[in-house]
């Protein structure tokens, strides 16, 4: 019987793609398994919890779905916050931060980690504690180890998996989370677990699924030993003036607190930090959108989830539970999304203009809101490195009226005779 990592290798090379599976396509999981038992023995890992995780193992196809799927469309930043952050859920964080507000005041003690904080990584990672994935850790793991994309990187997030049984901190059967490996109400993963998870209720073990206090004091001393910054915010919404200079509102262009009202930049109903703190203007949804001044605890979040539009989200959501005000944004932004075969399309043309976007990958990234930048700057465009439509069509038309007078030169490439 062909092992599923066999029919997905073969599909992918029949279809003309170099497949990331084939190079053990051969082995089936059951001998795949047996060679990692050994050496996972070898490391320490007793018989007993290898037996307790792999009862019955097999590779679980709809993780092999998910891990080979690939995003279809970028959603713009206020359509992403807009699923995340609602009335309901903000009433919800703001009801838990009273109820656990002893548990949350002594995490912010030990690590400085505000209670607001800490709530909005509960909300957004589980929907405070209500979804923490329904698959079996061991095996999740074992299937991606045998046949995801990373290999390696999933081999070792299952041996960790396993010390965490051995240490005894969860059963076997209580050892579930995410199809990707995460785990517990903060969905951290195995190596994260082993290197910060704290005993925050004293009872002697760590189970960050079923002890809240366990979850709260891990994660506050995994955000302070990652560097979060005590008193200070993540993200503040901002006005920025009629005259801003838009290549200005960059991560790492930044300014203390004090310059940047001076440049005239105002704070949306949130009080500023010490004057003397350094922080970035950035626009997530180009110049018509929202705009936020961060600060390096913003940098802390981008450690624990590396997506812009996740770490706005957290600090909003926190800012939401003391009493923000809902976002607002000056003019109307795009609402569609934009697929990446769209983004691949407009880097290529970047490039075919010189402008270098790093590669086609799909993915507006620094090296392509760069190009961007220089593009708009080239072009007497607002500077915001934002790939909006509207961009895309703008370099469409210059990509035609340079083709059109390519054709006027003669003995140019292409030129009709």
């Amino acid at each position: 019987m062909f092992s599923l990592r066999q029919v997905v290798a073969t599909v992918l090379v029949a279809g003309g793609v170099a497949s990331p599976l084939s190079q053990a396509a051969e082995q089936s999981f059951e001998a795949w398994l047996a060679d990692f038992n050994r050496e996972a023995q070898a490391q320490g890992i007793s018989a007993a919890s290898l037996q307790a995780a792999f009862a019955n193992a097999q590779p679980i196809s709809r993780i092999i779905e998910l891990d080979q799927s690939q995003p279809e469309f970028i959603q713009t930043f206020m359509t992403y916050l807009n699923r995340r952050v609602t009335s309901r859920q903000v009433e919800r964080g703001q009801t838990l931060l009273r109820e656990q507000s002893a548990l949350l005041q002594g995490v912010e003690q030990k690590y400085g980690v505000p209670p607001e904080v800490l709530m909005a990584f509960w909300g957004l990672e589980t929907n405070y504690g209500q979804v923490m994935g329904t698959f079996s850790t061991p095996q999740a793991l074992a299937t991606l180890a045998y046949e995801g994309r990373r290999h390696s990187f999933f081999r070792s997030q299952l041996l960790d998996a396993l010390r965490i049984l051995d240490a005894g901190h969860v059963a076997p059967a209580n050892m579930v989370g995410s199809w990707a490996g995460a785990v517990g109400h903060m969905q951290f993963m195995p190596s994260t677990f082993l290197a910060y998870a704290e005993d925050g209720d004293g009872d002697g073990k760590i189970n960050v699924w079923q002890s809240l206090s366990d979850a709260m004091y891990s994660a506050g001393r995994y955000l302070s030993s990652i560097g979060w910054k005590r008193n200070e915010p993540i993200a503040i919404e901002v006005n920025l003036p009629e005259d801003f200079a838009w290549q200005q509102a960059a991560i790492n262009q930044k300014h203390s607190v004090a310059q940047w009202q001076a440049m005239g930049v105002k704070v949306v109903g949130q009080a500023l930090p010490a004057a003397d703190r350094d922080a970035a203007i950035i626009l997530p949804q180009g110049w018509r959108g929202p705009a936020f001044m961060v600060f390096d605890n913003f940098n802390v979040v981008m450690q624990w989830n590396r997506s812009t539009h996740y770490a706005l989200t957290v600090g909003h959501l926190a800012n939401r539970f003391l009493g923000a005000p809902a976002l607002r944004a000056a003019l109307p932004a795009e609402q569609e999304p934009v697929s990446m075969e769209a983004i691949k399309r407009l880097q290529q043309q970047l490039t075919n203009l010189g402008f270098d976007t790093g590669g086609t990958d799909g993915l507006p990234g620094s090296k392509t809101q760069s190009a961007i930048r220089s593009y708009q700057l080239a072009h007497t465009l607002p500077a915001d490195g934002y790939a909006s439509r509207e961009l895309m069509m703008h370099v469409e038309r210059t990509l035609l009226v340079q083709h059109e007078d390519t054709e006027l030169i003669p003995g140019f490439p292409g030129t009709q005779p």
